[in-house]
């Protein structure tokens, strides 16, 4: 099978799939060219754009979209030569959704069945090309570390206001008055268009006078090497997907806890789920008050929850079989 691979976002959540493609089917990535004119450069541009995508989609039996985004809306405004399988994972709901001709689409994942509902409800028509599979993650790249418990709570996230991290400073405030022992790590570098957010946190724990219980790490390149740092991992944001960085924590040994977003039910059972401050505050305080032994309990059931779950070993099988039946009626 000729497989095309369309991507311009983050390869975060693809690099096992992308392998797994690749061994098992001819691959090539589609690459957008860009020329620059004293004039009409975006006319061009746009329709070189058209034109690559229209031989893109003529030279394979199938594309897989990573995302349901720009590359997507273009490939479903064109004439349909072969089979299309796109994955949604959250902002592309808000963004591009209703730009996409879902009709030249044979297949949609959905991360999250709170996003197969949202879905659902917005395109009640395609609903029958619709599938869930979840994010998922490596166990054998994320591996358990054995870890004394020593009060280290983090987050791992772009400083963007949808991940709350301000919020968690102040939970975290509040609950270092109770507990002298605990330190928090924030993992992850500015945000695009965000630089006044991150500078607003940094400002925040000054204020706080929390510098000595707070870390700031900025990018985080390894994060298989940042989780062992982590007794407790802290999902705060008020919209996800299927949040991976929870994930990952977990199949490394962490403690995860998650604000109730809409799907977060899916990632953790109800005892590790929150709304309020106060909330988060109860749970970590019951968390930090277990024996060494059933810490250890929790530690593993975290692991066990990720790999019988959210085991991209088995996912990214799932995700081709759903390619391969796709591109059978265009095989060239």
């Amino acid at each position: 099978m000729r497989l095309g691979i369309a991507i311009e976002e983050t390869w975060d959540f693809l690099h096992e799939i992308y392998a797994d493609l690749s061994a098992h089917h001819q691959t090539s990535l589609f690459k957008r060219r860009e020329i620059h004119l004293p004039v009409l450069t975006g006319r061009v541009n746009a329709r070189l754009f058209q034109g690559d995508m229209r031989k893109f989609m003529q030279a394979n039996d199938a594309i897989f979209f990573e995302w349901a985004s720009g590359l997507l809306a273009t490939a479903t405004r064109l004439p349909k030569t072969c089979g299309i399988v796109t994955r949604l994972h959250r902002y592309e709901m808000y963004q591009w959704a209703d730009k996409i001709n879902w009709d030249a689409v044979d297949t949609v994942i959905l991360v999250s069945q709170a996003k197969y509902n949202e879905f659902a409800t917005r395109f009640p028509d395609h609903i029958g090309k619709a599938v869930v599979i979840p994010e998922a993650v490596s166990p054998e790249r994320f591996r358990f570390v054995p870890k004394k418990f020593s009060g280290d709570i983090g987050i791992l996230c772009h400083l963007k206001p949808r991940k709350r991290v301000y919020e968690l400073i102040l939970a975290f405030y509040e609950l270092s008055k109770r507990r002298n022992d605990l330190h928090l790590h924030i993992g992850g570098g500015e945000a695009a268009a965000f630089g006044e957010y991150a500078e607003a946190l940094r400002a925040l724990v000054e204020k706080l006078g929390l510098q000595e219980k707070i870390t700031f790490y900025g990018h985080v390149s390894d994060p298989e090497s940042w989780y062992p740092k982590i007794d407790i991992y802290i999902s705060n944001g008020y919209s996800e997907g299927l949040q991976v960085s929870p994930m990952e924590a977990m199949a490394t040994g962490c403690y995860a806890l998650s604000h109730h977003w809409d799907g977060a039910d899916e990632l953790l059972p109800p005892e590790n789920l929150f709304f309020s401050e106060a909330e988060l505050i109860e749970r970590i305080e019951r968390y930090c008050d277990l024996s060494d032994a059933e810490r250890d309990a929790e530690r593993e059931k975290m692991r066990a929850r990720v790999v019988e779950k959210f085991n991209v070993d088995k996912t990214k099988v799932q995700i081709r079989q759903l390619i391969e039946s796709a591109a059978e009626r265009y095989a060239k």
